[in-house]
């Protein structure tokens, strides 16, 4: 369990935290949202302890980072995969970690396994590709079997088959009851993978809230619908409220109305629904609600 409690952070006169609170629970992944310049680096490092906030509390466990036993048997993090001296080799890399950390030798072959590295463990890391550093970068923070695991954009640089090896992972960690908070710019991988979302801008909370009720929050949430009776069910859905939109083969766009709404108007009619598809995503609610929210954007 991950508290942060009223998390501030200040650069000179830059504040890039601003009286942040969240929580991310175990046994789930949670998404950490935001534009560029929002903090969530920041955060994050303030989290793993490499970094001290001007005001506010983050605990992990019920305790700061600086306060555990053995911090990489409780907490892994992965903030920046190029982090690495560029002459060790991936296998010398986490050794010499896993002895910092009282880890057991036989734990370095299980993670590079893990992540796919086995075949060149001992080839210097500074010949690596950005996604073999990122799984470099990955098997850095299992290292020590955590509980609390932070991954920092961990796609970056990885192809489709990494991808979705990184989104499985994440999901496997959290079903064992392990707390792990993943940040991404990807909104549909993240809609894939993420339970819960934190979604911040200028340092401050903008949601807290399940993906699916993210989604919903939108103004913009659409439905494509497709019944039995196309032309019976248009009244009784604008009578409820609704814009509908006429579209091929007999389909709806249909605004203003709920899923749950729609399936029950149908269901008094006993008119079979074909189809009943979301159509705003992630991407659409999270351009929506930070949109105020943007340090950089293009003209």
């Amino acid at each position: 369990m991950i508290e942060v409690r009223g998390l501030t952070k200040r650069y000179g006169d830059v504040v890039a935290v601003d009286d942040l609170s969240f929580d991310v629970a175990p046994g789930q992944v949670t998404g950490f949202l935001g534009p560029n310049g929002s903090g969530k680096s920041t955060t994050m490092s303030v989290i793993m302890g490499l970094n001290h906030p001007n005001s506010g509390t983050v605990t992990i466990s019920g305790k700061k980072y600086k306060d555990l036993r053995w911090p990489m048997r409780e907490v892994g993090g992965l903030l920046e995969a190029r982090a690495l001296h560029p002459g060790r080799s991936a296998y010398a890399h986490l050794w010499a970690l896993a002895q910092y950390g009282g880890i057991p030798k036989s734990r370095v072959d299980e993670v590079l396994d893990l992540v796919g590295l086995t075949s060149v463990a001992k080839r210097r890391v500074g010949k690596f590709s950005l996604g073999m550093g990122q799984r470099l970068g990955i098997a850095t923070a299992l290292l020590g079997d955590p509980a609390v695991i932070l991954l920092d954009e961990p796609v970056n640089g990885l192809d489709p088959e990494g991808i979705r090896w990184t989104r499985d992972l994440c999901r496997e960690l959290a079903a064992e009851g392990r707390t792990v908070l993943i940040s991404s710019h990807l909104m549909a991988e993240m809609a894939r993978t993420a339970d819960q979302l934190v979604v911040i801008g200028k340092g401050r909370l903008i949601a807290e809230l399940s993906v699916s009720d993210f989604v919903a929050s939108s103004s913009k949430q659409s439905f494509k619908v497709r019944a039995a009776n196309t032309e019976l069910l248009i009244p009784a859905l604008e009578n409820a409220g609704a814009l509908t939109l006429r579209e091929p083969n007999s389909c709806l766009t249909v605004m203003n109305l709920s899923a749950e709404v729609i399936g029950e108007l149908a269901l008094e009619q006993q008119n079979a629904l074909y189809e009943l598809t979301d159509l705003c995503s992630l991407e659409d609610a999270f351009m929506e609600m930070t949109e105020n929210a943007v340090q950089y954007r293009a003209s």
